[in-house]
């Protein structure tokens, strides 16, 4: 299936709307019988309160350690295709502000290196999320919190 970078076949930062099915197209393959998806959605509460709206910053790095990431997860897992994106703006509840799909000749292999990505992604990609509550607070969470 290639090396590393030919296998993340996705990896970007955008302020246009998300889909899981795009990222499920970079990585559908014949070799492969599992594809594992994550869509992490704008949610209407955190912490016992209630959310109205986010909005994510990105270090203009994001994009290449996004990529990093995303070659990172492919190399760590033989076999694998990896697609990433991360959106940044103003969100509303309901929007994806993470999806990514990862596939793999077998499911186990799929479910670990999907979790793996987004955690990678959250502890590394350098984005950060500025929460607006319903009751007039505000609160910045670091690299997606």
């Amino acid at each position: 299936m290639g090396d590393a970078a030919q296998r993340a076949r996705c990896a970007e930062i955008s302020q246009e709307p998300l889909a899981a099915e795009r990222m499920i197209a970079a990585v559908t393959d014949p070799r492969c019988g599992a594809v594992v998806t994550f869509d992490g959605v704008v949610r209407d509460h955190d912490g016992g309160r209630g959310v109205e709206r986010l909005e994510y910053s990105a270090h203009p790095s994001a994009g290449e350690v996004i990529t990093a990431v995303a070659r990172e997860i492919a190399d760590r897992y033989p076999d694998t295709l990896v697609a990433v994106a991360h959106r940044h703006g103003p969100l509303v509840i309901g929007d994806s502000a993470l999806v990514c799909a990862v596939a793999a000749p077998h499911r186990k292999q799929a479910f670990t290196a999907c979790d793996d990505l987004v955690d990678t992604v959250k502890q590394r990609v350098p984005i950060w999320k500025h929460q607006v509550f319903d009751d007039g607070g505000t609160e910045w969470v670091g690299a997606l919190g």
